[in-house]
């Protein structure tokens, strides 16, 4: 991957839900590397432009791509370069810590050695070992969206999402 590869490239983006555009002819690139905010009023667009980007949202008109990969052509591998906090949490609060971060770990096909070695350090990075075996919905929110950003860390994505980081 070369270092003056954009890390996201979006040129003419727009998207409608029924006949109330949300964005229009949106464009901008982002190099590989860097740190970039996108700050706008409520309503302005910022979540639909996230769930673009993560795949979750087809592109109707535009061009977006991550890395590299056109987003409407190689959603899967897209998916596997990010890691996404988004607004509401999406942590099973009946789970402890640990059986989360194992949860998702498996659909990104980590297991064993390597699964426990990359909670262990994700953990770590955000304070949370200590707290492994609490059910989640005994935590704050504030240490709901630590766990939340561990999950975001875990297969070691190249680029991180974060939409209303709090």
């Amino acid at each position: 991957m070369s270092s003056k590869q954009e890390a996201v490239k979006i040129d003419g983006l727009s998207h409608y839900y029924g006949n109330r555009e949300a964005l229009s002819g949106v464009s901008f690139s982002v190099a590989t590397g860097s740190i970039f905010a996108l700050l706008g009023p409520n309503g302005s667009g910022k979540t639909t432009l996230f769930r673009i980007i993560s795949t979750l949202l087809p592109t109707s008109h535009g061009n977006v791509s991550v890395f590299g990969h056109d987003i409407s052509d190689n959603d899967a591998a897209v998916r596997k370069l990010l890691g996404v906090v988004f607004q509401f949490p999406a942590l099973d609060n009946r789970l402890t810590v640990l059986e989360n971060l194992k949860s998702h770990g498996n659909l990104y096909g980590l297991s064993g050695r390597r699964l426990r070695s990359r909670i262990d350090n994700t953990l770590g990075l955000v304070g949370l070992k200590e707290r492994a075996g609490d059910q989640v919905h005994t935590l704050s929110g504030g240490l709901q969206r630590r766990v939340e950003l561990a999950k975001s860390l875990l297969h070691e994505p190249c680029m991180l999402i974060l939409d209303e980081p709090g």
